[in-house]
């Protein structure tokens, strides 16, 4: 049906994309098949025309019978009310039996009263002695009369002569079993031919679209050239050398967000250490002093120092700890940007060592901001999926975090209600895989918000404290690597609106048993 709307809007212009739209095998379809369809209508105006002429020739061959039929009628009837007598000549005798069923003969009177043959050949009388044609439906039979007035041997009488073989109502019936019918059959096959054929020469090209459609928006690797055909080649080559400049740009773009962050990480480090080893010192203290010094002469002199508050070393360390978090964000978003396109085989992850490996790695963080942290984990199997074990390892480290911030940022301005803060870790089966979730009783993220919070550096209006906007966008990066993606819920659906909570549940596929 495709291919006939296609066409039709190709021939009728239904829309001004109509012909941009159609494609090569629409186009190739209607050019193969619109000559054979000119030679069919050619063909039915052709035995049209055949027709009209076979229908003057059987008039005038009636109006040569008239003398005849006239000649056929020998004497008055022996009572005045009789009808004449008839002898019909040879001629008018062969007219009728060669069309048996289909002709008739009749005689009127001039008042228009059928006295010799049937009665639906009456008809008006002819005003002179020119014969008159005239066409009758009657059983199904459109019959061709002819009314002529004539004098007889009987006196002035009306000769009828009816022929329904007429050539033009016969048309239809011929038109459809000996032109409509063999040349539709014919259009078909040809139609169904061509279109294997078509598809058979084109299967190249499809191939080669199929592939493209079926890539992911990270895969830029090259198309194969070798076995695409000539008229097609150039445009592959063309394709493969624009994926080669775009993989080099991206490829650019990665490698120095991994230096960037590679490069902030170290002195990033060391200063972090620095503070927090000035803040663990500055507890209980009201001031901290830092002292700069300069050599000179051998001699150490003071040069100048600076005093800093506790609250001030502890905004430093805050500052220092998410410029360093969002370095680590950057690497691991370039890791997996470069995962992604690089495709590497995925390997056999063990959700429930990677979900205490993260309890370990922030049950600090949690406890500082007086979280409960816990790891719920399904033990009646062995929970291996498929995957990438430092990626996962992000996921659920981005997870985590994210829960124990806004956790206790929510329960610290009391939106949360009075419970204590929790985050649970939890991994589970389900449906043939596995569910690897994170679970807090927080304000919880609007339905409205879902979306977006997802999205890279994006964060919602009125949310406070720390974060970069990175860590659910890198999580769904992992997850979409993972043919997966993060589904964000309500942890408590009955709760008012900021103490619902946030459920966080990515399902991962169990490791291939071929493996």
């Amino acid at each position: 049906m495709k291919l006939w709307r296609d066409m039709l809007d190709l021939f009728v212009g239904r829309s001004p994309q109509a012909s941009l739209m159609a494609g090569l095998r629409t186009r190739l379809m209607v050019m193969l098949l619109l000559p054979l369809v000119c030679l069919l209508c050619l063909s039915a105006w052709l035995d049209y025309n055949a027709a009209g002429s076979a229908a003057i020739q059987q008039d005038q061959n009636m109006q040569r019978l008239a003398p005849l039929l006239v000649d056929s009628i020998v004497a008055e009837g022996v009572k005045p009310d009789d009808p004449p007598i008839v002898l019909l000549t040879p001629a008018v005798e062969d007219f009728v039996k060669e069309r048996l069923g289909q002709a008739a003969w009749g005689v009127a009177t001039l008042d228009g009263r059928v006295i010799i043959g049937p009665d639906w050949l009456n008809t008006p009388t002819p005003a002179t002695s020119e014969p008159e044609f005239h066409s009758e439906e009657t059983g199904g039979v459109i019959y061709r009369i002819m009314a002529q007035r004539a004098n007889t041997a009987a006196g002035e009488l009306v000769l009828l002569l009816a022929d329904g073989s007429d050539a033009r109502q016969s048309w239809l019936r011929s038109m459809l079993l000996k032109v409509l019918l063999p040349n539709g059959l014919l259009i078909a096959a040809v139609a169904i031919a061509v279109s294997w054929a078509v598809a058979r020469a084109l299967k190249p090209l499809t191939d080669i679209t199929r592939a493209v459609e079926q890539r992911s928006p990270s895969d830029l690797s090259e198309l194969d050239a070798a076995h695409t055909p000539l008229e097609v080649r150039p445009l592959v080559e063309s394709l493969n050398r624009l994926f080669g400049l775009v993989n080099a740009q991206s490829e650019s773009q990665r490698r120095f967000i991994a230096d960037a962050a590679h490069q902030l990480r170290t002195p990033l480090a060391g200063l972090q250490a620095q503070v927090e080893a000035w803040v663990q010192s500055s507890q209980g203290a009201q001031t901290a002093v830092y002292t700069e010094k300069a050599q000179t002469a051998g001699t150490d002199t003071a040069q100048g120092a600076i005093t800093l508050r506790a609250n001030e070393l502890i905004r430093l360390r805050d500052a220092t700890r998410r410029t360093s978090q969002l370095a680590t964000q950057l690497l691991a978003l370039s890791r997996a940007d470069a995962q992604s396109m690089g495709q590497a085989a995925m390997q056999s992850v063990n959700l429930a060592q990677l979900c205490v490996d993260v309890l370990e790695q922030q049950l600090d963080s949690a406890t500082q901001r007086g979280i409960d942290l816990g790891v719920e984990i399904d033990h009646s199997a062995p929970m291996l999926a498929a995957g990438h074990d430092w990626l996962l390892h992000e996921l659920l480290t981005n997870l985590c975090d994210n829960a124990i911030r806004y956790t206790a940022q929510a329960h610290k301005v009391g939106m949360a209600g009075g419970a204590a803060g929790q985050v649970t870790l939890i991994a589970k089966h389900h449906d043939g895989g596995f569910l690897l979730q994170v679970r807090d009783n927080g304000a919880g993220i609007p339905a409205q918000e879902r979306e977006k919070v997802l999205q890279r550096f994006y964060r919602m209006q009125g949310t406070g404290g720390e974060g970069n906007g990175l860590g659910l966008a890198i999580a769904q990066e992992i997850a979409k690597l993972h043919s997966t993606q993060l589904d964000l819920l309500d942890a408590d659906p009955d709760a008012p609106a900021g103490q619902s909570g946030l459920l966080v549940s990515v399902y991962l596929h169990a490791r291939p048993v071929a493996s």
